[in-house]
């Protein structure tokens, strides 16, 4: 066992693990810890805690330090910096006429990097303007290239529920979301409605599909043979939340379905739910 800490670097992101080194450190205390990427600011979210060896991603890096005033004020200033480098930036790809679109600009907290975020629908040859930021910043300089979900990430906003869009909200990692979770979920395979502000699936697709997994064992689907108390017939409407489904009776099928719960009857032979190539060719640009 090891004792750590967790330390997030942005407010909705993953949580990494530092020794503390013998200090004990409360949560949302902001700490000086090295990254990867440099020296680093993070807030602790998890306070000192043992966890086993295995859950723990070696080379394990100490705390530098609690963040002093001093750190809280460097924050800020690079905060500052940030909005004028993005300024920059933003006349930079003018200059070198690229097709990038800027999204974000971060400096490590020590200064010694700086990441300028952007996306492009292609492939971009930023070599050129990665010198010329690099002649005025003076300092490492990297251009990294995201994707929409990223973006949307990074950027925030509000989806068609009136809330704050999901992965800027509360996920620190994208989950694949596919077309087959909203064909199950019984929504329009409408391109508009089913996606998000990045215009690919909505995560919250995500969030309801094992509902909707478990309610698929239990219910009948559509094309479904079942025996209800009039006959057998063939199901031709679900509704799954409320677990009620319509039967075409095949001793009057040209009358109107006739309403039953899942309770009400008894499955002789199921249905499945299947994608056409038509909605697969249709969708495929807002799959993940």
């Amino acid at each position: 066992m090891t004792e750590v800490v967790g330390v997030k670097f942005r407010e909705v992101g993953k949580v990494y693990y530092f020794d503390p080194d013998k200090m004990k450190i409360e949560k949302n205390t902001k700490v000086i810890v090295e990254t990867a990427r440099g020296i680093e600011c993070g807030d602790v979210v998890v306070s000192n805690k043992m966890v086993k060896d295995e859950d723990i991603v070696p080379p394990l890096k100490k705390v530098i330090r609690v963040a002093t005033n001093d750190d809280l004020k460097k924050i800020e200033e690079n905060k500052i910096k940030e909005k004028k480098a993005f300024d920059i930036c933003k006349k930079k790809i003018v200059e070198h006429k690229l097709e990038m679109d800027l999204v974000n600009v971060e400096y490590t907290f020590d200064s010694s990097k700086i990441t300028f975020y952007f996306t492009s629908d292609g492939r971009v040859d930023f070599r050129e303007i990665v010198k010329d930021l690099a002649s005025v910043f003076r300092t490492r300089t990297e251009l990294r290239q995201i994707g929409v979900r990223d973006e949307a990430k990074m950027i925030g906003g509000l989806g068609m529920c009136g809330r704050e869009i999901c992965c800027s909200a509360y996920l620190d990692g994208f989950r694949p979301v596919s077309i087959k979770m909203a064909k199950e979920q019984g929504l329009s395979l409408n391109p508009a409605k089913i996606s998000g502000t990045c215009g690919r699936l909505m995560c919250c697709l995500k969030n309801e599909q094992d509902v909707y997994e478990h309610l698929l064992k239990v219910t009948p689907k559509v094309g479904a043979v079942v025996k209800t108390s009039d006959g057998k017939g063939t199901v031709t409407e679900v509704n799954m939340l409320k677990g009620t489904l319509k039967v075409r009776l095949d001793k009057n099928p040209d009358a109107a379905p006739k309403a039953f719960t899942r309770r009400e009857v008894k499955l002789i032979r199921d249905g499945q739910i299947k994608l056409s190539r038509e909605e697969i060719d249709a969708m495929k640009d807002i799959e993940n």
